[in-house]
């Protein structure tokens, strides 16, 4: 593909993931991450380290106006359990943050425009989505079209993950290379544990990030048992 490319990037499967793809389809890669003050902050610990096995530049954007605008189980200041549903929208898990996509996105758009980057990535997924409703195909093509008219700009916003489930995503990351990669130092705890190590990764075992994490490993070891048995 060429070119300048930004990618949305946390340290966990997805955007890890993603940052390996872009690295083989742009000629600059670009990672750009987020201080929230979320539970979950040694993602971004994480984040700094698989940037530098990557030897990406990595950039990290503090916003830690979260908890002053919104309510997600997944702030520092929030006490809720992450397996209980939103308090204000029952229909949406607790660990949903609102417009947490549509800022982030919209942070990463300009920080394009400054460096001139023609492509902004994310690692979403409508088909592994946990319930978000931020991370379908729908909402990500409208934000990118309505950034796109607010600053007379064309940036195009790629989401290889888009129709991948986890199970796909550790074939791909096997496929790119970065597999070990992503299972030992990848960060998806939404409970920040990395005391605990298991076939699938690090991690509490127990919140719905874990959970997703472990039966798509399951999964992924089912279907490319072959490809396992060679590795």
């Amino acid at each position: 593909m060429g070119s300048k490319c930004v990618v949305s990037f946390s340290g966990g499967q997805d955007s890890t993931t993603t940052s390996v793809w872009a690295k083989n389809k742009f000629d600059e890669v670009i990672l750009i991450g987020f201080d929230y003050n979320q539970k979950h902050k040694i993602e971004l610990t994480q984040a700094k380290l698989i940037a530098q096995k990557l030897n990406l530049p990595f950039h990290l954007i503090k916003i830690d106006f979260f908890a002053q605008i919104v309510e997600s189980a997944l702030l520092q200041s929030n006490t809720q359990n992450v397996n209980s549903t939103h308090p204000q929208n029952h229909s949406l898990p607790a660990s949903f943050v609102p417009n947490r996509n549509a800022i982030f996105i919209t942070i990463a758009h300009s920080f394009a425009q400054k460096i001139a980057a023609d492509t902004l990535i994310l690692g979403v997924s409508q088909q592994d989505y946990s319930g978000y409703p931020d991370c379908r195909e729908e909402f990500i093509k409208s934000i990118e079209n309505t950034l796109n008219l607010g600053s007379d700009t064309s940036i195009k916003i790629l989401t290889p993950l888009m129709y991948l489930d986890k199970a796909q995503e550790f074939k791909l990351a096997r496929d790119l290379g970065v597999l070990d990669l992503i299972l030992e130092d990848t960060h998806t705890c939404y409970n920040g544990v990395r005391n605990k190590r298991e076939e699938w990764g690090y991690g509490c075992g127990e919140c719905p990030a874990c959970k997703l994490r472990k039966n798509a490993w399951e999964k992924y070891l089912k279907a490319y048992q072959s490809i396992q048995n060679n590795l």
